[in-house]
């Protein structure tokens, strides 16, 4: 049955509105490209995107059911229910859940998230408010209301080369008082400018430290700049004690998890910021921050004068705090006043990478190569035995574009690259493309095969970084002592993996030292999955002992 038509008479607006929808919005609402399920107030809400949302980097978790922090036009164009040229979809108000699993679909990609206080999901809209005629400037007003909001700076993604969560603990307490706690948001609001927060850029949650600590918004909350300098400036001065222990211990607890925003792989860090000195003590909350992989850098702006140090808790709190005392992660500053000529050295030194010790575990920070044999004695079958093995071992590991990456080389006489160390950005499509490797089938030359695996697959990086994974099951027709040699000069990792007929004294020359925990054997291809534990513990153990 065809539904019933209503025109609604506006000033200057003839619309035409669908009587089918029932307790659905007749008026769309404007949107831009980042509003969320949970800017919504009303169950069921028709929305109006504007084109090409699906090139702004917006943020969506779920599939089919989004989270409710997720961008509502991102979520249409995942669901397939708007083109590039935008539209109107309705919004349907849904409960929170569990498990909001990710996919991609539409040249969206959705994240996981694990739970969620609220979901939405989506359906076309069955008539489009349609614009009929005009006889004054209210859809001029609206059309550029529309497009003022979709092409202003907090589209431009962020920094990419800045791809990190930042918790801002910011001091609220009555030793700072409200003048210069307005001039800490100023600084704050610069910084977040400089750092170029964005969707695919920094990522960036906000802590007040007082007698109490209080979280203002988390990490996904404002991920568009705009928004982002709006809700700092919005900030109330809470005053009190200035509890920068609770404020860290409150932070490091829960703030970085994934079900808050907290992305895998990505550096997490923390700024601290204290005018004076804190009153209470900072060392348990320190300590499960760094125990956590958090980055904390101490922000210290008026140093206590001589005549109050006396008044002065602990007088090293900034070397207790920090994620490492060795000068990189405190930074003082005289006076608020000041603050200014501050903001772009202190965003530099927040995106430099690879100073961010605390987060570098061997879960995200290795480069691992797998050296595959596939020679005609080992097998269709038994290949796929192999590559399930080496699967099992990348599934322990946050490979990610800024995290650990893998790269494979399969090889008989001759050698092919599968894929290199950054072709791949994410787990999943790794280990698509992991498990996917066509078996070649021919003879065995493993020492050509470490010598075109350590040119091919990796670069030159940090100690305890590039691993290589041999894994075989004959014996070498050439040399293989020389060229693991030259490949652990150049600071190659190697572990070596042996099945069936390879010879023990060939697995041995080719392992780094010490040889019994670089070295496995088993006489079935079955026994590979039993040395995953070991060989990531391996993994790790030598990352650590390097770094």
């Amino acid at each position: 049955m065809s539904p019933d038509f209503t025109l609604l008479p506006r000033p200057g607006l003839l619309l035409l509105i669908c009587s089918a929808l029932g307790s659905v919005s007749s008026v769309p609402q404007l949107v831009t490209c980042g509003w969320r399920g949970l800017d919504l107030t009303g169950a069921h809400t028709v929305v109006l995107c504007p084109p090409n949302c699906g090139q702004q980097g917006v943020s969506v978790f779920g599939t089919g059911t989004y989270a409710s922090i997720s961008s509502i036009c991102g979520a249409a164009i995942h669901r397939g229910l708007l083109s590039p040229s935008g539209g109107a979809v309705t919004v349907h108000k849904q409960p929170g859940r569990h498990q909001y699993v990710a996919s991609y679909s539409n040249g969206i990609q959705s994240r996981a998230l694990s739970s969620w206080s609220s979901s939405f999901d989506l359906t076309k809209a069955a008539s489009v408010p349609l614009e009929l005629t005009s006889t004054n400037t209210t859809v001029k007003q609206a059309n550029k209301a529309l497009k003022k909001s979709s092409v202003k700076k907090a589209l431009t993604g962020g920094n990419k080369d800045c791809q990190i969560d930042i918790a801002m603990v910011i001091d609220s307490s009555n030793n700072i008082g409200q003048r210069r706690f307005n001039l800490q948001k100023n600084f704050v609001t610069k910084l977040a400018a400089m750092l170029k927060v964005g969707p695919t850029g920094p990522h960036m949650g906000l802590v007040q430290a007082s007698g109490s600590p209080k979280t203002e918004f988390s990490l996904t909350n404002y991920t568009q700049p705009k928004e982002l300098l709006f809700a700092i400036k919005e900030l109330a001065f809470l005053g009190g004690d200035t509890n920068t222990g609770k404020a860290i211990m409150h932070a490091a607890e829960s703030f970085f998890a994934q079900g808050k925003g907290g992305r895998r792989g990505h550096p997490k860090v923390m700024v601290v910021l204290v005018d004076g000195w804190p009153s209470d003590n900072l060392d348990q909350g320190a300590l499960l921050a760094k125990e956590s992989g958090i980055n904390v850098f101490v922000v210290s702006v008026a140093k206590p004068s001589p005549e109050e140090l006396s008044m002065v808790q602990d007088r090293n709190f900034m070397k207790k705090a920090v994620c490492r005392d060795n000068g990189f992660f405190n930074y003082s500053i005289s006076s608020w006043f000041t603050t200014t000529k501050h903001v772009k050295p202190l965003a530099q030194r927040l995106c430099t990478l690879d100073g961010l010790l605390c987060s570098k575990t061997c879960y995200n920070s290795v480069n691992i190569g797998f050296l595959i044999d596939g020679s005609s004695s080992v097998g269709v079958d038994s290949f796929r035995q192999v590559l399930e093995f080496l699967a099992g071992i990348a599934r322990s590991f946050e490979i990610s574009d800024i995290g650990a990456h893998i790269g494979a080389v399969q090889f008989t006489y001759e050698q092919r690259l599968e894929f290199g160390m950054m072709d791949y950005s994410n787990k999943d499509d790794a280990i698509k493309a992991l498990k996917s490797i066509y078996y070649m089938n021919g003879g065995t030359a493993t020492g050509e095969a470490i010598t075109y695996a350590t040119k091919r697959l990796f670069r030159k990086t940090g100690p305890g970084r590039n691993f290589l994974i041999i894994v075989t099951d004959g014996q070498s027709y050439d040399d293989v002592i020389t060229p693991a040699l030259n490949a652990q000069k150049e600071g190659i990792i190697i572990y070596s993996v042996g099945v069936a007929w390879a010879p023990r004294h060939d697995l041995e020359s080719m392992a780094s030292d010490p040889k019994d925990s670089h070295t496995f054997f088993t006489r079935d291809f079955s026994g590979l999955t039993e040395f995953i534990p070991a060989l990531v513990r391996g993994i790790c153990r030598d990352f650590a002992e390097n770094n």
